[in-house]
């Protein structure tokens, strides 16, 4: 058996998430339906994470026991042939067999859109957030930099999560205009691990101090208050993206 990595682009809005579930269609399934028609026979897939319905991916890291051995440049397009339009397998790369796209990564940069506009724009709207207010990124950005560090963060975890324990590790957090759109705020939030929902809330509490309902120096304590009704809304999975996964010495 060889061990692969794969790097996948997806469009998340027709999808209930990642991970295999009864209640519709998930990448993972038609991912390891390309596999069967490629390989042959079933294959199962460990993520390297669930990312919830709606939220999308630009480089969502997954692995698999290849029975045999494909050329890795020619494993994109024997999968891509398979798979539907709103999704793609990007890259592929051996690893060691030891590997798990799950257990292995050293964190994740996600980036959540907020467009602020008076109208809405269509072709922007399944990636984005649409605020009719304007946002003050200058406070978004004086706040932003109150989350970096290891907390307890159960003030930005949504009930129903299975964690055993809500102190997580943020490396940075990052807001910004974006280079291609002038009205699109992005904020970029990277971490060794989020909680539920996690980086949806910290965007919404970052945009209700964009919106003026929160300050910038009232992050700090929201985060010692450990209370979810403090934090700011739980902003919609349309504008998430998971950007980018850290492996060692995994190059990507």
């Amino acid at each position: 058996m060889s061990k692969v990595l794969l790097i996948c682009e997806y469009d998340g809005t027709d999808f209930v998430g990642y991970q295999i579930q009864n209640n519709g269609r998930s990448v993972q399934g038609v991912l390891e339906k390309a596999l069967a028609e490629v390989y042959k026979t079933e294959i199962r897939l460990t993520g390297c994470s669930r990312t919830d319905a709606g939220v999308h991916a630009a480089a969502h890291a997954s692995s698999y026991e290849a029975p045999f051995v494909i050329p890795s440049d020619r494993i994109p397009l024997a999968l891509n042939a398979f798979l539907p339009s709103d999704v793609a397998v990007k890259s592929a790369s051996y690893v060691g067999d030891d590997f798990s796209a799950r257990f292995d990564t050293l964190g994740k940069t996600y980036c959540y859109r907020i467009y602020c506009a008076p109208i809405r724009s269509p072709l922007l709207n399944r990636y984005s957030y649409h605020s009719t207010y304007k946002c003050d990124i200058g406070a978004m950005k004086e706040a932003a930099v109150h989350f970096a560090g290891k907390h307890d963060f159960a003030a930005f975890c949504a009930a129903g999560g299975s964690q055993e324990t809500t102190v997580r590790k943020i490396i940075e957090v990052t807001v910004d205009k974006s280079p291609s759109e002038e009205n699109m705020i992005e904020i970029r939030v990277t971490g060794e691990a989020f909680l539920y929902n996690m980086v949806r809330i910290i965007a919404g509490t970052l945009y209700h101090v964009g919106i003026g309902k929160l300050s910038p120096d009232d992050i700090p304590g929201i985060i010692d208050s450990l209370d979810r009704s403090r934090a700011g809304v739980t902003l919609p999975a349309a504008g998430l993206t998971l950007e980018k996964v850290y492996y060692p010495d995994q190059g990507n």
